[in-house]
């Protein structure tokens, strides 16, 4: 066997880097190197092996600098971009050795045990600076006050990585930190990326900072950023982006010139043709800047934002951060607008978005879920039967029982529009086994998923036709609805009623259903009324009794004798507490309730209106006739026009 192969053997290897020749360690050191760099495979291969990290880490503490050089550099090749390698180079002990060296008295030391250090603290998986530690905070600023481009560098990565708290933006702010980052940005390529990065973290969310970064030196820093949009660097670009981004979300007077709102756009998508990581992170910034915003929405659309990310989405197999990327800023650029909405859905992107609900990543699942989310608002396109298909409608079940509840959430979000559509085509949803998934997470113990289930069982059984709302009814059961019901989150209870509600809207047969098992569906309502304090699970309560005060005598019957106190009983009287509500959309709920049951036709009518009128209803009714709130009025001269009817009846 030739020397060299048998000198790459990792045994071998081993034994060389433990030999007590400096020379030795420093060529194994060396030739490991070589063998690791931009070579995910081999890092993988080396630190699967479990004894080579260490005995690479042990190195650090050699009394020769070349030895300790070589170990640090070969540290930061397993730990760029490899998670693996972060946690094999943490566990071996590396980054207190590694921190101690920044103190070394060979500067060579000092700048490759930064470097490594910088590239350690670009994972999530490196520890988290203490900020509010006076020592600490005295070798932070020690770091960023050196001359050494490396050393303030890791400083302002320190920064970037840690600080996620006002309480932490506070102290660094006075510290001086923010100064000391405002001068970096005269400094070296390097210096200045790494400012841009930490001035965004410095800054994001906090207005005092944020204001005091736009007005420092006179508004020359902002001027500054706003210049490096334009940078050579395709990095520094985007950077400058994200940094004018953080500022735009934390204090949006800071950035009210539409050109540069309109530049930021225009930058972004053009990063997206950068091959490496720049393009990677251009759509994610986009997204950042977009999100929520209907005006950079609208430029967006201008600046034919959704044709350029569509063309991108069309090429080769893209790198799976960069899909999620595009997916995520396409889900946010028509989260809003009807006309981005359309523009993508003419471009033909739904089956590629469809594609992604089966990608290997699950981040690529998730915002191809979001995306569909979005697309799928259009009412237009809901009422054509555009979602309701094979396409689209079977990956989503399949993601119903995805292994990470993350994407079942998003897809189950997905769903709760998708299933919307007013069209008789519900049924291939039932058919293909999507009831019974909604029905199964419906019961599930994240409360998020079982909130998620229950909206889209709710938006699936809207204007359902009497057949599909009977079995959906049979395969959730009335003892699954009614624990849903009585869920200890009030926001599963007022997806549960609100999907009592649409059950039985329509036909007199579909009110039925709430009395099945002796009325348990019923009476769980009425308590919820009379005991919760949350005004939307009342309003979804009162309208479900609403729609049942639409049926035959037996319906109507049922539900005064449920809202009217029982004789000799000291319950509240829930007729008259929610007619004093403070919340107008209950108040119209329970007038309309007032109205169906006292509606002329029915034969039993005035009857029910005596009883209410003897209860005190009516009082208070005439004294909400000049309600503050218009539909309130509505109702109340609705109700108040049939009770006088009644009387001039009888007279």
């Amino acid at each position: 066997m030739p020397t060299s192969a048998t000198n790459n053997r990792p045994e071998d290897l081993i034994l060389r880097l433990s030999s007590p020749e400096n020379q030795t360690k420093f060529k194994a050191l060396r030739e490991l190197k070589n063998q690791i760099i931009g070579n995910r495979t081999k890092k993988l291969t080396y630190v699967k092996f479990g004894v080579v990290v260490p005995a690479v880490v042990n190195s650090l503490s050699s009394s020769d600098s070349s030895v300790i050089i070589q170990a640090s550099a070969v540290i930061g090749s397993f730990a760029c971009g490899v998670d693996a390698g972060v946690k094999a180079v943490l566990d071996a002990g590396a980054f207190s050795l590694l921190l101690g060296l920044v103190s070394h008295s060979d500067a060579k030391v000092v700048d490759a045990a930064a470097r490594s250090l910088k590239i350690i603290y670009q994972s999530k998986l490196a520890p988290k600076y203490d900020f509010l530690s006076k020592e600490n905070m005295g070798f932070l600023i020690s770091l960023l006050d050196s001359e050494s481009e490396n050393l303030t560098g890791l400083g302002a990565t320190i920064i970037t990585h840690s600080c996620q708290i006002i309480a932490e933006q506070k102290v660094l702010y006075e510290a001086g930190i923010l100064k000391k980052l405002l001068d970096l940005l005269q400094g070296s390529l390097s210096q200045r990326d790494a400012s841009l990065e930490a001035l965004a973290a410095v800054s994001r969310n906090n207005p005092d900072v944020s204001s005091e970064f736009s007005e420092a030196n006179d508004g020359r820093a902002f001027r500054v950023v706003c210049e490096l949009m334009k940078d050579k660097h395709p990095r520094t670009r985007l950077l400058a982006s994200m940094c004018l981004i953080a500022l735009w979300n934390t204090s949006p007077c800071h950035l009210q010139d539409v050109g540069l709102r309109s530049k930021l756009i225009h930058i972004l998508v053009e990063l997206l043709d950068d091959p490496g990581q720049v393009g990677d992170e251009a759509p994610f910034a986009l997204s950042s800047l977009i999100a929520g915003k209907e005006d950079l929405q609208k430029l967006a659309f201008e600046a034919d934002v959704i044709d350029k990310m569509s063309k991108h989405l069309k090429k080769d197999p893209l790198p799976a951060k960069r899909l999620q990327g595009i997916f995520l800023a396409l889900a946010d650029v028509c989260s809003k607008l009807e006309v981005c909405r359309a523009n993508l859905l003419s471009l033909e992107v739904l089956k590629l978005v469809a594609e992604a609900l089966n990608h290997d990543c699950s981040e690529v699942r998730i915002a191809a879920c979001m995306c569909l989310r979005s697309v799928s608002r259009s009412v237009k396109n809901l009422s054509a039967g555009m979602f309701m298909n094979d396409l689209i409608v079977i990956p989503l079940i399949k993601l119903l029982n995805d292994a990470s509840t993350a994407v079942q959430i998003a897809a189950l979000s997905a769903l709760c529009n998708v299933v919307v559509e007013f069209t008789t085509r519900k049924s291939i949803f039932l058919q293909y086994g999507g009831v019974k998934q909604l029905v199964h997470l419906s019961t599930s113990m994240d409360s998020t998923v079982r909130l998620n289930a229950v909206r889209a069982l709710k938006n699936l059984i809207f204007l359902a036709e009497k057949q599909l709302k009977g079995e959906i009814f049979l395969e959730l059961s009335p003892a699954t609805l009614w624990s849903l019901i009585c869920d200890h989150e009030s926001s599963v209870q007022e997806q549960a009623i609100c999907f009592v509600r649409n059950l039985v809207d329509g036909c007199v047969d579909s009110i039925e259903y709430i009395f099945t098992e002796e009325a348990i569906i019923l009476h769980a309502i009425v308590r919820l009324l009379r005991n919760t304090s949350s005004p939307e699970v009342c309003i979804q309560g009162m309208y479900v009794l609403a729609n049942v005060a639409t049926g035959n005598e037996f319906h109507k019957e049922a539900v005064l004798q449920q809202l009217l106190p029982p004789g000799g009983s000291d319950d509240p009287f829930v007729l008259i507490k929610l007619l004093q509500s403070n919340d107008n959309r209950l108040r119209t709920a329970t007038v309309w309730t007032v109205v169906n049951l006292t509606f002329p036709s029915s034969p039993g009518a005035y009857g029910r209106l005596v009883k209410l009128r003897n209860a005190g209803v009516y009082t208070l009714i005439k004294n909400m006739a000049n309600d503050s709130c218009l539909d309130v009025k509505l109702r109340v001269k609705t109700a108040w026009l049939q009770s006088v009817a009644f009387c001039d009846n009888s007279t």
